[in-house]
């Protein structure tokens, strides 16, 4: 008995200690993100064109969708409308992973030249500290512009609406955003390893985005399948995406995969926390 409750005692100690550095490193991010939209407000002006810029250089990817459809009718068996919903939700998820995470790509340029050794002397969560440097508010146009396009989208679309079906509009946003931040951590401790891998990271983020603006009937089998079960960004949005439209998966998955999303996006996430202490544990410094 007395065994049990010392173990109980410890779990208790470990859930205290896991909930007190979640709040330390929401906290240490919070802060420093406002530093540095505090230094970008100062210059409102500059802001607001890089803002627009942002946005403008987003809008110029479903501009080339656009261009298709001059010639085309359908794409895949997909009508504009539809690819524009299969846009609109990529780009709003990676838009919050992006706004949220995406300095994390500069972490193997600290480790190559050492600056990272100051963020481990700091009383505060590394992982908190790497996201939030360099806070981009100006990627907001990504938002925006990818919100927009979803909007668009929901208007014109004839979709037999149910309760279901409502609710899965706001859950592919979340759990997508989730999914991409997983593999924004795990691009990061990656680099640990490798030092200079932020194109690699790219390639499975930007490249990810690209990817999912169009339908899995446009691609060969094997890159759906890898999509879906290895590299699991099929969940973003082709198969929650799909269940809204009623259209069938390609893989002939069933209907209630559709709601595997959460799990997906918490699963990967804890697989890149992970990684992202086992990474941080290997760290040797620069020894300067």
């Amino acid at each position: 008995m007395a065994d049990l409750a010392q173990e109980r005692d410890d779990g208790s100690t470990r859930v205290r200690h896991g909930l007190t550095q979640v709040r330390d490193g929401l906290r240490a991010y919070r802060l420093i993100s406002g530093m540095w939209i505090r230094s970008l407000m100062s210059y409102r002006l500059s802001f607001a064109m890089t803002a627009l810029g942002n946005l403008a250089v987003t809008a110029f990817d479903f501009v080339a969708i656009l261009l298709m459809f001059s010639q085309v009718d359908r794409l895949g068996g997909y009508s504009l409308s539809e690819i524009a919903f299969l846009y609109g939700a990529t780009c709003t998820s990676f838009g919050i992973a992006d706004l949220a995470l995406g300095s994390m790509d500069r972490l193997g340029k600290r480790v190559r030249d050492g600056t990272l050794d100051t963020l481990l002397v700091r009383p505060a969560p590394v992982i908190a500290q790497v996201a939030a440097d360099r806070f981009g508010l100006h990627r907001l146009g990504r938002v925006t512009q990818g919100a927009l396009v979803l909007v668009y989208s929901l208007v014109v679309l004839d979709i037999g609406w149910t309760p279901l079906k409502v609710l899965m509009v706001p859950l592919m946003l979340l759990c997508g955003a989730g999914i991409f931040a997983a593999v924004f951590v795990g691009g990061a401790a990656f680099q640990f390893v490798a030092q200079d891998a932020a194109e690699v990271q790219n390639a499975f983020t930007y490249g990810g985005t690209t990817l999912l603006q169009f339908p899995p009937t446009v691609f060969a089998k094997d890159l759906v399948r890898g999509a879906t079960f290895i590299l699991p960004l099929a969940f973003v949005n082709w198969i929650p995406a799909l269940y809204v439209l009623g259209r069938p998966y390609p893989l002939d998955l069933p209907t209630w995969v559709a709601f595997t999303p959460p799990l997906v996006a918490a699963a990967l996430l804890a697989l890149a926390g992970l990684a992202w202490r086992t990474g941080l544990r290997s760290y040797r410094s620069t020894g300067s």
